[in-house]
């Protein structure tokens, strides 16, 4: 089955992708010309981890997304500096003075930026394009749903349809209910910074997401550190046990929400995922995957909707008892928190540089 290749950015392409040994199929030579990409892209649709446009364009991806991260990267090269330019002079012919403080003005040029970039990849991909909606918004249901509207808006303006968009949003209470609201207006959305089964139930229970993002590497990372280990067994890493988990759950109880896995560390825990929806991959996990022998080692289908089965009853989730799992599970508490703070950072950087040219 041919499957296409889709192109996303996510924060995490500036984590560490190193291949932890116990895991990684790379380096096997391929027999009968099958690769671990070949096998996986069978059953899943790849998605390839990055924000350079040119890359978008020599791949022909049916999606594409952005994140602060690399719209901060993009900011700063001189070959998107028209690109900035035209977003500061958009931003003052909308403010009442042109000639107001940078403050006033900064939050209208963010959002153009962000709008602007995602029109320009919209030209190249037929799909979704994702834009993220300000971070510090995370736990401000109302002004996520404005500001949501907002770029919305801007992509009107520019001619791209909201049913070419996907609102990215991080995955806390506040984010889910935003989400049911836009989603009922017809307002897609990614729901990212998915580390728990709490999270990925209220996504697609109450909010009614089109897409979430679980992480996986995040997870790893957190575990790592707690157990003061070096790495894991493919099949015993704990991110993958969370996505497999929810994959599970969603399928058992029928919920038509897309699982993308994310944030991956190694080729073993993408192929152990192998079945999944979709899974974001790194450009260098990509390469390496291609590499990869397809036929030795065990691989295949690891994730089969019509073979999944959840341990357990389904959950009725409200705010409390979403609010009361997060408070038991640290990891997802403690990773979601910093996630956050991590795109809220970054768009302090951006700021600061347009903060610059204003």
């Amino acid at each position: 089955m041919h499957v296409q290749i889709l192109i996303f950015s996510l924060s995490f392409l500036l984590l560490p992708t190193t291949p932890f040994f116990m895991s990684s199929p790379a380096k096997r030579q391929k027999i009968n010309g099958s690769s671990s990409l070949d096998l996986l892209e069978q059953h899943t649709v790849i998605v390839c981890d990055t924000g350079d446009v040119d890359a978008i364009k020599k791949n022909t991806p049916q999606d594409a997304t952005t994140n602060p991260s690399l719209i901060y990267k993009a900011a700063l090269l001189p070959a998107y500096s028209n690109l900035v330019t035209s977003s500061i002079s958009y931003a003052k012919s909308k403010v009442s003075n042109p000639s107001s403080s940078p403050d006033t003005i900064l939050p209208v040029v963010l959002d153009k930026l962000a709008v602007t970039f995602g029109a320009e990849i919209s030209k190249i991909v037929p799909g979704y394009v994702s834009t993220e909606v300000d971070a510090r918004l995370s736990f401000d249901t109302a002004g996520t749903v404005a500001k949501a509207r907002e770029l919305i808006a801007m992509y009107d303006e520019v001619g791209v349809s909201k049913s070419r968009i996907l609102i990215k949003i991080a995955a806390t209470w506040e984010g889910v209910k935003a989400c049911e609201v836009l989603e009922a207006e017809g307002i897609t959305c990614n729901l990212t910074l998915i580390f728990s089964l709490a999270q990925a139930i209220a996504c697609a229970e109450v909010g009614k997401a089109t897409l979430i993002s679980p992480f996986v590497g995040r997870i790893m990372d957190w575990y790592k550190k707690k157990e003061g280990v070096s790495g894991y067994e493919s099949k015993e890493d704990p991110g993958v046990k969370s996505v497999k988990n929810i994959y599970n759950y969603y399928k058992t109880f029928g919920y038509k929400t897309i699982v993308m896995g994310a944030s991956f560390r190694n080729s073993g825990e993408i192929m152990e995922l192998c079945g999944c929806d979709r899974l974001t991959i790194a450009p260098s996990l990509l390469e390496e995957l291609r590499n990869g022998d397809g036929v030795e080692g065990g691989f295949g289908q690891k994730l089969d909707a019509s073979k999944a089965t959840f341990e357990g009853s389904k959950i009725e989730i409200t705010e409390a008892k979403f609010r009361w799992m997060m408070n038991e599970d640290a990891m997802a508490t403690e990773k979601l928190a910093e996630g956050i703070r991590g795109f809220s950072a970054d768009l302090v950087k951006l700021e600061n540089v347009i903060r610059e040219k204003l």
